[in-house]
């Protein structure tokens, strides 16, 4: 249930049952994405994005599934909760766009930084940095397509194809040998969510 939805709902708990209904499947990988976003909600939403994230924790340790987390200038409050409720044993966060500071808070608590076509665009040398500081086990990679394509192709559809470009990125930024960090990534994309 995606943060900007949970003050739109009618009956949030009806869709949390759900979502906790769900979770009971070994099909089912992960638990998200769940969050806080600060910029498409404002404050008159902010309890209920509070209620649903923390009811999706509980889910995740229940059912011991990855937590993936959508977090939009919410850092601080997202640790805070995590904090507040003892954090799964696997939490990613979904489209990591923080600082190296961010980074650091997260890589500390053992956290996965997933990261998308944003670390090739000019304007995000703080995204980069936040990478270089990342250890490559603790990093995923995805598209959020269709968007944040990556350099070259912003402003197209996005897609799975456009990885690579997103891969290379990284590999600069860490200064991992591409071989290696490819491995990496798909070691933990199975530790995380399991082989296909």
């Amino acid at each position: 249930l995606h943060p900007n939805d949970a003050p739109r709902l009618h009956d949030l708990d009806e869709a949390l049952r759900e979502i906790e209904t769900l979770a009971a499947h070994d099909r089912v990988r992960g638990v998200g994405e769940t969050g806080m976003d600060f910029f498409r909600t404002g404050d008159e939403g902010r309890a209920a994005q509070e209620e649903s994230f923390r009811a999706h924790i509980a889910i995740a340790k229940r059912y011991g599934k990855a937590l993936v987390i959508h977090d939009r200038d919410a850092h601080a409050e997202v640790l805070r909760i995590l904090d507040d409720e003892g954090a799964p044993d696997t939490v990613v966060l979904h489209c990591f766009s923080g600082d190296a500071a961010f980074a650091a808070e997260c890589v500390r608590r053992g956290y996965l930084l997933s990261y998308a076509g944003t670390v090739t665009f000019a304007s995000a040398g703080a995204l980069r940095e936040a990478a270089a500081l990342t250890p490559i086990d603790q990093i995923l990679v995805e598209t959020d397509a269709p968007y944040l394509t990556p350099t070259p192709h912003r402003g197209r559809p996005n897609a799975s194809y456009l990885i690579p470009l997103t891969v290379r990125a990284l590999a600069t930024s860490t200064g991992a040998d591409l071989d290696e960090l490819c491995a990496a990534i798909s070691a933990t994309g199975d530790r995380v969510f399991g082989p296909w």
